[in-house]
């Protein structure tokens, strides 16, 4: 199987849809998302798939079409990003809603994580719909509330949607091939103590307390080791007193721990083991981000070996982990960059995007084509 298309995309995409992925990605950054808030970007979206004369389908947020030649039967693939972004932190020098496009860059919020694989992938699909013989039904999902792992997400999505049996989420990978991805297990943590006077030797100072534990977080290293996905990873990200006087010791202090989990860990049992070891009272908000891997030997990761693509285990979380089936992840763009100040992405990444995705899906159409 080969995917006529194909040919046009070997060594440069046209500049007319070159331009046209570059004009989209523009108008997202251009328009804010930030999770929760993405009504105005799911209309782009949509109007974009309709104008290719396609028939795109809305739930809340979540906007997601079917190839026209779907057939009941034939192994499904899902291309997948999201829309949603962070909030810009205080170290812009841009303005991150203006996708100002400079030394062979375009700034702005949301460009590279993950503007510039959802309009790859974007691309790829309204091309691909001129193709009628795929040997797998296609579908594209653009999605809400990643980076807030939500509810009204692709985990609102999926159920909704015709049975799906592998696929590529799009996020920032320099197109090298996550093929595992750790999970992740947010905790609020509660250290407590007595209140008393700040000018006698009286109370007990939670945030002292606090810092006990904190530095346990800080300097534990589990036993297990992944190979693909290294160590689990605990980092303290957030630290607050209900208590705002001066001149009294806390009775309370909060503080927030972000773990990475690798594959060789329940939850359940790092739970146990942090509960050991501190004095804080434990609270995970979730524990449904679970480390994801897919099989060396998927025809997915196969294909993407026969481009000499590389491996590697992420340490960042994304909508993997709320898919129930094998799923890639691979995208344009440098993980590096999401969620930094004056974010952005290279220009020539996004066609690299494109051509890179497009042989990826000629190389699977092969795979599956190919007697076993």
């Amino acid at each position: 199987m080969h995917l006529s298309v194909n040919d046009k995309l070997k060594t440069s995409v046209p500049d007319a849809i070159f331009q046209e992925a570059k004009s989209l990605l523009k108008a997202l950054i251009s328009t804010p998302s930030f999770s929760k808030e993405e009504s105005a970007t799911a209309d782009i979206i949509e109007k974009f798939l309709h104008s290719k004369g396609l028939a795109p389908k809305r739930d809340l947020n979540n906007i997601w079409c079917t190839h026209s030649s779907f057939i009941d039967g034939r192994p499904t693939l899902l291309l997948n990003s999201h829309h949603d972004t962070v909030k810009p932190n205080a170290g812009y020098t841009k303005d991150p809603f203006f996708p100002k496009e400079e030394a062979g860059r375009v700034y702005g919020l949301g460009s590279n994580d993950a503007g510039g694989p959802l309009v790859s992938l974007i691309t790829v699909f309204c091309l691909l719909t001129l193709q009628k013989d795929l040997p797998f039904n296609l579908m594209l999902a653009a999605t809400a509330e990643e980076e807030i792992s939500g509810h009204n997400g692709v985990e609102y999505l999926l159920p909704k949607m015709p049975s799906v049996d592998c696929a590529i989420v799009g996020e920032p990978t320099l197109m090298n091939m996550a093929i595992a991805e750790k999970g992740l297990m947010v905790v609020d943590c509660t250290s407590r103590g007595k209140a008393g006077h700040a000018a006698r030797n009286e109370g007990v100072n939670a945030i002292y307390a606090a810092i006990k534990d904190i530095n346990w977080f800080q300097s534990h290293v589990f036993e297990k080791s992944s190979d693909l996905l290294g160590n689990v990873h605990m980092a303290v990200t957030s630290i607050d007193s209900p208590n705002k006087a001066h001149n009294v010791l806390p009775a309370e202090c909060n503080f927030i721990v972000d773990i990475r989990v690798n594959e060789l860990y329940s939850f359940d049992e790092l739970l146990s083991i942090i509960k050991e070891n501190v004095h804080c009272e434990l609270k995970p908000r979730s524990t449904r981000l679970q480390p994801s891997s897919i099989s060396g030997e998927h025809p997915l990761v196969q294909a993407g070996l026969q481009m000499n693509m590389e491996t590697y285990g992420s340490p960042t979380c994304s909508d993997q982990a709320l898919m129930n089936f094998p799923s890639l992840k691979i995208g344009p763009g440098d993980s590096a960059r999401s969620h930094m100040a004056d974010e952005f992405i290279y220009v020539k990444e996004i066609e690299q995007g494109i051509m890179g995705y497009f042989q990826l899906l000629n190389n699977y159409a092969t795979i599956l084509n190919t007697p076993a």
